[in-house]
């Protein structure tokens, strides 16, 4: 990942609102949520929410898919790990042990697990 494409990606998560949709997108990963949705979440009017979404999406941050009438939005949780892998690759110089205590805390998270759905048997 070249520099500019990190600064977009970061730049672009530097706001507030920005912050919040991209948080509200990875939240409901995989099925993603359309604008009026997000809008709404966040409390955000539509031309605004509009604004910070074409910025995240110029970053690489969010993809779209349109369905009939409605855009919907999902995070691209692939652009990030790049945009943080930058950094952690660049801030610790080819010396882990100064990123392994950041590492550390990252591997805290529990596992996602698949919500299991059963057919119903007849």
């Amino acid at each position: 990942m070249e520099s500019e494409s990190a600064i977009l990606g970061l730049a672009a998560l530097a706001q507030s609102t920005r912050l919040d949709v991209f948080r509200l997108l990875v939240k409901h990963e995989p099925e993603g949520l359309a604008a009026g949705d997000i809008a709404r979440a966040l409390a955000v009017p539509q031309n605004t929410m509009s604004s910070h979404l074409a910025v995240l999406s110029r970053a690489g941050l969010v993809t779209t898919q349109r369905f009939s009438r409605s855009i919907v939005y999902r995070a691209d949780l692939g652009r990030f790990r790049e945009v943080m892998l930058f950094m952690l690759r660049d801030c610790c110089d080819g010396r882990p042990e100064i990123c392994a205590p950041l590492i550390e805390n990252l591997i805290c998270c529990p596992p996602v697990r698949k919500k299991r759905t059963y057919a119903r048997q007849l």
